[in-house]
């Protein structure tokens, strides 16, 4: 519900109210997929911002030797060049940008978080919002890869980890949501190669930040064989991901993800 419905339906809008978002994306040459990213993120952007939000996107090219920071800034997106080589560092960097240049509180600033391998749909940021508005600290996102560069048995084995439109809590940087004064309660990403976003995540939901599961607002994120981090997604995907389907055919449980 934009302001001027909920002044017109005599509804009082929430203290807490989200009034400006940051998509902070980190990238390490990414010239590829970035420009698919970017096109995504603003369509997301201009139905938020429809809503009267103010929204700033926020690229973090870390060292990166191919053209993906030419391709941000050709998109009229801010970049912030690093050569941290550590995606915990590089997010924290963007979100240390979007905080200082805030024209608000911290509290009024939602830090929409996702990676330049990915797309968002339309509805990514305003589905986050709905669910900060209604008291989230945290929204926690579902992913999916791009079934057609996987095997049949990955397919089967992504598909048969999850139930379709049905949110499981599970922590991917792609689509993750947070409120900008619980970030800085919880102490920011820390300066990382990986699962920062597991990590950050769980110093929340120790401090009490009430969080938000979510399926609304699926990421699609790339199926690549070689991820940029040994732990990541990718290596979820070609490894981890058949070992535990394997064992589950076995007898041994599966663990749900996406």
């Amino acid at each position: 519900m934009t302001s001027a419905s909920a002044a017109a339906a005599g509804v009082e809008e929430p203290a807490r109210r989200i009034r400006a978002v940051a998509v902070v994306i980190p990238a390490r040459d990414e010239e590829e997929l970035v420009g698919r990213c970017l096109a995504s993120v603003e369509a997301a952007a201009e139905r938020a911002r429809a809503d009267g939000i103010h929204v700033r996107v926020i690229l973090v090219a870390d060292d990166c030797r191919d053209g993906t920071a030419g391709i941000a800034r050709a998109a009229g997106v801010e970049v912030i060049e690093t050569a941290d080589g550590r995606v915990g560092a590089a997010r924290a960097r963007g979100v240390d940008a979007a905080l200082a240049a805030a024209a608000g509180s911290a509290d009024e600033l939602w830090i929409a978080c996702t990676d330049a391998d990915s797309e968002v749909p339309p509805a990514w940021i305003t589905s986050q919002l709905e669910l900060a508005d209604a008291g989230a600290d945290v929204v926690v996102g579902t992913v999916r890869p791009e079934l057609a560069d996987l095997s049949p048995e990955q397919v089967a084995a992504w598909r048969a980890t999850r139930v379709p439109g049905q949110a499981n809590g599970h922590v991917h940087g792609a689509n993750l949501g947070i409120r900008g004064d619980a970030y800085l309660a919880a102490g920011g990403f820390p300066a990382v190669a990986e699962h920062e976003d597991v990590d950050l995540v769980a110093r929340l939901r120790a401090r009490g930040a009430s969080v938000a599961a979510s399926a609304a607002g699926e990421v699609l994120t790339s199926s690549r064989r070689e991820g940029r981090t040994p732990g990541g997604y990718a290596g979820y995907l070609h490894v981890s991901l058949l070992e535990r389907a394997r064992a589950a055919g076995s007898g041994s449980p599966c663990i749900p993800a996406g």
